[in-house]
């Protein structure tokens, strides 16, 4: 199995968090690394084998990888990534206690991925931006910020995933596709998912299109085809 080493993907050994864009990602075999990383998926769809489970991403799609995860990509279309990477969640030089913000293992079960909605993808760029812009300071004014960039990249996405925001057609079309995952060997009428979760039939093709590119059939066809 590839093993990816912090050395070749953070700017110094004294970096805490580095930014590595896969715009897009193409298929890749499984792999560990001896950082974590938390995978942001821009737009696009693939699957994501996370120790050895299978998940369909797409826009929206977080994934929270520790170092001792496996992890591959397969049936990428054009899936764009950007993975954010950091050392440790104790290795921070002015942050503790971060693990509290990251997801938690309960009885052998790591919810790995969450989802937000598109107004929030767009908090998450403008946050790893500005992380890139000071990738290459090392001053520790800047290592600060960074860190700090970090913190609050972590709170909004906590904030903003499912686990803990639900009211708005956005969100509960997060849910609808995480609904699919399971029931995509079903009869599925699309009339009834859509008053299921709360939203109308125009609204449930527009924002499905919107977030996966595809219509819900189509959608629904692709994940048929992956899961075969």
């Amino acid at each position: 199995m590839t093993v990816l080493h912090s050395v070749d993907f953070f700017p110094s050994c004294n970096a805490s968090v580095a930014i590595e864009p896969r715009l897009p990602q193409a298929d890749f075999p499984e792999h560990h690394h001896d950082f974590h990383e938390i995978v942001i998926v821009e737009h696009g769809t693939g699957i994501h084998v996370f120790n050895g489970q299978p998940y369909t991403i797409t826009g929206g799609t977080v994934c929270f990888v520790r170092d001792h995860d496996r992890h591959l990509y397969e049936h990428t279309d054009n899936l764009c990534l950007t993975n954010v990477l950091y050392r440790s969640p104790d290795r921070f030089q002015f942050l503790a206690g971060l693990n509290q913000l990251l997801p938690q293992e309960l009885d052998g079960q790591y919810p790995s991925h969450w989802r937000v909605n598109h107004s929030v993808l767009q908090q998450v760029r403008q946050l790893v931006a500005q992380m890139e812009q000071q990738e290459g300071e090392n001053d520790l004014p800047s290592t600060a910020s960074r860190e700090i960039l970090f913190m609050q990249l972590l709170l909004l996405l906590r904030k903003s995933s499912l686990q803990e925001n639900l009211e708005n057609s956005a969100s509960r079309l997060n849910l609808l596709l995480a609904w699919l995952e399971d029931h995509f060997a079903d009869e599925v009428n699309w009339d009834a998912v859509a008053d299921q979760f709360s939203l109308s039939l125009r609204t449930l093709h527009r924002q499905l299109k919107q977030q996966t590119g595809l219509t819900p059939q189509r959608y629904l066809n692709r994940l048929r085809l992956m899961k075969a």
